[in-house]
């Protein structure tokens, strides 16, 4: 780990302020369903800032500390809850995007740069888990996460191909697929083909259900899938949301079932987390500043949700759970 970069301690350069009075009106009911998850005593914080575009947020709840990837800097970030310091965990990233970890604790991340899978060790090596498929080279693994059987499925569009600002130019050798390597074996299959620009995936907190968002389209849509065949594959694809407007990209479902999706782009009015019930329908909205891109549950209780929104990072307290493994 490196030490704490004075560049990238929290600043308040842009025009956001907490708010002053409670309820906090950031936090936004739109169907009565969703009232007893705002807690009518927290307001949305902004944690830190001064950073490019933050993605792929990550609780660590043994060592009290949120990690996020700053892409085109090429870094991962530190935020301490004890202390609220920032600093830089790694640099170079290899354009890190989503992260998670894996069921014995370890980081996994998606990296543009290197265009693979990687795993941190506890001695803090890196290890490969998918890099290659059927010989050729995956485009940029953009969003993970990982099934309580230790399987671990990850989203591969070429977005880190398209430029140097985000990873680095190159030709896209495979499909954009939705990828699961196995757990025990390391076998790596292909459990989704047909989506254009595969990007945040999450599963139901019973694991049955595969939600997943396709961003190659206009509007974008979020699909759910079965997961059968002892998990290992998907079945039934069906819309569960209509989009509209809207940019979903990562997401995360509560203990509940509900989907807390980073939003925006379309408006201003838009930027944040959209929160959705199991079946598709708008509950609730936390208003960002910026657009949010990813977002993770975290804290003592996993009821501290973190937004990897732009250029900086917000939290706030929930009156729910994140579902495990997310």
């Amino acid at each position: 780990m490196q030490a704490e970069d004075p560049a990238t301690r929290a600043v308040d350069s842009t025009p956001w302020q907490p708010s002053q009075r409670y309820p906090d009106p950031a936090v936004e009911v739109l169907d009565q369903s969703f009232a007893r998850y705002r807690l009518n005593l927290a307001a949305v914080e902004r944690i830190a800032h001064g950073f490019r575009w933050c993605e792929g947020p990550v609780w660590f709840g043994d060592g009290r500390f949120l990690l996020w990837s700053d892409i085109p800097n090429n870094r991962i970030m530190k935020w301490e809850e004890e202390s609220g310091a920032v600093s830089v965990f790694r640099r170079p990233s290899d354009f890190a995007n989503g992260n998670t970890r894996d069921r014995q604790g370890r980081l996994v991340t998606c990296e543009h740069g290197a265009r693979r899978v990687s795993r941190t060790e506890y001695d803090g090596t890196i290890s490969v888990i998918a890099d290659r498929h059927n010989g050729k080279r995956l485009n940029s693994p953009n969003d993970v996460v990982v099934k309580s059987d230790g399987s671990i499925w990850f989203s591969d569009p070429p977005f880190g191909l398209l430029g140097y600002y985000e990873g680095y130019r190159a030709d896209q050798e495979l499909p954009m697929n939705v990828y699961r390597v196995d757990g025990s074996s390391g076998e790596m299959t292909v459990v989704e083909s047909e989506v254009n620009r595969p990007n945040g995936l999450c599963f139901s907190p019973d694991e049955s259900i595969l939600y997943l968002v396709e961003s190659g389209t206009t509007p974008r849509n979020v699909y759910a899938y079965d997961v059968v065949d002892g998990g290992r594959r998907l079945t039934n694809r069906r819309k569960l949301i209509d989009v509209g407007p809207g940019t979903p990209d990562g997401m995360r479902c509560d203990v509940d079932g509900n989907l807390w999706m980073g939003w925006g782009m379309g408006s201003a009015a838009l930027d944040g987390v959209a929160i959705f019930n199991p079946d598709g329908r708008l509950i609730g909205r936390v208003n960002l500043p910026e657009r949010c891109a990813n977002l993770c549950f975290g804290g003592t209780y996993r009821n501290r949700l973190f937004m990897a929104a732009s250029k900086s990072v917000y939290s706030l307290y929930v009156n729910t759970q994140g579902a495990r493994g997310g």
